[in-house]
């Protein structure tokens, strides 16, 4: 089958595409630019795929890319919470990236899309609540990429109701594990607890993980599948950030425990010592005011029951094991 990558120089897409060229399709992956040397190496260097340039701003690129494709896994997207000033570019990728990327399906005939969205188009819910699942949608939006993704994904069904595309949306939650460039928030939040940045206290929320080979899986099952509808891909379990820490310390000792668990109405700190953080250890920024407000009160708590019932698929590496892989990869990078 010919299958196209978008964004597949990504944690998500890279991996993707090693895992459809395993399965013997034939792959085309597509890049913001063929000029960016960086982010086409460790693609080329899986052999057998074709690369094509296709911004998210260029539907003329992505139509091009879409020629003669029978299925589309949509990866591409800015993310980012930290915006530092990227709000626009984040919405953008999401919301106009999206509908070009359904109108270019649409016009080259392609038989399915799997786009990737995220669990930050869902709500967070009250301590002791029952978990969302992919009946609701985020209703709050003051995180850029928590809008841009559920804006985004609104737009796609849409725009794929509209034109008559097969449309399938996986809702991934914070992608760990190995095979990545360069880091993302998720990763970015694994490596600042490895360095000391939660030491002091953690948030008293949990952090819904899922390693990266088990969302290539959904991807494959709902490629493969008759299916519709959107997918939760969460860990059976979301883990609060101090079982994390705890899992992480008996990796690797040197992962110090945290002294305390906030309390809720001292969130709104974390953005100032995430800061200083930044300043003495030297670690990524993880925390801004808007993160913490949409966090007060609430914890990621989602269903993966549909996609069990639907697709078959099931978690198949424990937290500890795409812990110990993420940090694995992040020391590697250190040598």
């Amino acid at each position: 089958m010919q299958v196209l990558v978008t964004g597949a120089n990504g944690h998500l897409g890279f991996n993707l595409v090693r895992s459809l060229l395993a399965a013997g399709h034939r792959v085309r992956a597509s890049v913001r630019s063929l000029a960016d040397s960086a982010k086409c190496a460790p693609l080329h260097a899986l052999g057998g795929v074709e690369l094509a340039e296709a911004a998210l701003s260029r539907p003329d690129q992505l139509r091009a890319a879409m020629e003669g494709v029978e299925l589309v896994f949509h990866t591409a997207a800015v993310y980012s919470i930290v915006a530092g000033g990227r709000a626009t570019e984040i919405l953008d990728a999401s919301i106009k990236g999206a509908e070009a990327a359904l109108r270019a399906a649409a016009d080259a005939r392609v038989r399915k899309v799997v786009m990737t969205s995220s669990i930050a188009a869902l709500p967070l819910t009250h301590r002791g609540a029952a978990p969302a699942d992919e009946t609701q949608w985020a209703d709050d939006l003051r995180v850029p990429y928590f809008r841009a993704k559920t804006e985004g994904e609104k737009v796609a069904w849409r725009t794929a109701r509209e034109l008559g595309v097969n449309l399938v949306t996986i809702l991934p939650g914070g992608i760990t594990g190995p095979g990545f460039a360069r880091n993302t928030p998720t990763i970015d939040m694994i490596e600042a607890m490895m360095r000391g940045a939660l030491r002091l206290a953690v948030p008293g929320s949990t952090y819904a993980l899922v390693d990266v080979r088990d969302v290539v899986s959904a991807h494959l099952l709902a490629g493969e599948r008759d299916c519709d509808g959107r997918f939760v891909v969460t860990n059976d379990q979301a883990p609060t950030y101090r079982e994390i820490l705890a899992i992480m310390h008996a990796i690797d000792p040197r992962v110090g425990l945290p002294l305390m668990t906030l309390p809720d109405f001292l969130l709104g700190t974390m953005p100032l010592f995430d800061r200083l953080n930044r300043l003495t250890l030297g670690t990524p920024l993880i925390a801004t005011p808007e993160v913490m407000a949409t966090m007060k009160g609430k914890v990621f708590n989602f269903s993966n029951r549909r996609i069990k019932e639907v697709l078959g698929w099931r978690q198949s590496i424990t937290l500890e094991q795409t812990l110990r892989d993420t940090m694995a990869a992040i020391r590697a990078r250190e040598r």
